[in-house]
């Protein structure tokens, strides 16, 4: 496509990589998963307790009707 921007790295906006998509490089990648395992990105919603995840899996509810 004509006149489109390159794709920007999501961490640090530099040029992303083909390599490393969407990211520029392995550091960028690696800052972007310690984000998500340190909380740093979290997804809106009210917290739930590992007993309820558990419950949840558990249930037939958490298996989108398969039998």
């Amino acid at each position: 496509m004509a006149g489109s921007k390159p794709p920007k790295c999501p961490v640090c906006r530099g040029p992303a990589s083909q390599q490393w998509a969407p990211f520029c490089s392995a550091g960028c990648k690696d800052r972007d998963l310690l984000q998500w395992l340190g909380d740093g990105y979290k997804i809106p919603g009210p917290a739930v307790s590992p007993d309820q995840l558990a419950d949840h899996f558990a249930s037939d509810s958490g298996r989108d009707g398969e039998d």
